[in-house]
């Protein structure tokens, strides 16, 4: 109970310290509408304009990731410009458990994302919001965001030993929506996209979302699977956050590495 106290009251602090930031209030907030506004004309200039409410959902998703990948991509980087990454590193905690709420909150700043683009998409486009298991979009969409705080775990640990972190962060957006399926469907995607984004808990958060919203499938399976894939992400995050510090430690370097 005391790690969970940890994780939640550490994630509602990131929370807050997010909603102070103006570059991060002004990208939550327009960011997502931009997405869903291009999704929907994209859908509409093609040949099903009855999947909109796919779009809306696809554009929501691809704002969370963003989120996450650019939170976790700065989460070291960030405290270590605040001059607090030596206090975590010195609490007698294991460090995956200090930052892992930094990554699962840039993932809770993105539930806005999906609730604005339904919202955009509902009354300025006149989309009709018909879920076909509200239930299990209900449960899905706070899974699927757990899910990607754990992949985001990962992502900080890795990044921190890489000099170029933002840069990565470009590159790495675009690619894993597209094969993760957020917004293209994988069926129409190369084949050797299908095994890598089988690996990717982001194709089976998204595939759980979409299969609540079009009750195409069923959508346990694929929320069971997005959060063993993350699971393990957080495992492996876990180690790798520990091996970086005991080698900063080891150093002295860990403000500077």
């Amino acid at each position: 109970m005391s790690v969970l106290r940890l994780i939640g009251r550490a994630t509602l602090l990131h929370v807050k310290q997010l909603s102070r930031s103006q570059f991060e209030i002004a990208t939550a907030l327009f960011v997502p509408l931009v997405q869903a506004t291009l999704a929907v004309y994209l859908f509409r200039a093609g040949t099903e304009p009855h999947r909109l409410l796919e779009a809306a959902v696809g554009a929501g998703m691809m704002a969370v990731w963003s989120s996450v990948l650019f939170g976790s991509g700065g989460a070291i980087q960030n405290q270590r410009w605040q001059g607090t990454l030596e206090m975590l590193m010195l609490a007698p905690r294991p460090p995956a458990l200090l930052v892992f709420p930094i990554t699962l909150a840039t993932a809770v700043t993105g539930t806005y994302a999906m609730i604005a683009t339904l919202l955009w998409g509902g009354l300025v486009y006149r989309i009709p919001l018909d879920v076909a298991d509200p239930l299990a979009f209900a449960v899905s969409v706070p899974a699927a965001i757990l899910g990607l705080g754990m992949f985001g775990l990962l992502l900080a640990s890795t990044f921190v030993l890489l000099p170029n972190a933002n840069a990565i962060n470009n590159t790495l957006e675009y690619p894993i929506w597209l094969v993760s399926g957020m917004l293209v469907p994988i069926t129409v995607l190369p084949g050797w996209t299908g095994p890598v984004g089988a690996v990717l808990p982001t194709t089976w958060a998204s595939r759980a979302v979409r299969e609540s919203v079009t009750g195409s499938g069923p959508v346990w399976p694929s929320l069971g699977v997005c959060l063993a894939l993350s699971l393990g992400c957080l495992v492996a995050g876990a180690l790798v956050m520990s091996y970086v510090e005991r080698r900063a430690r080891a150093n002295a370097t860990l403000a500077l590495a």
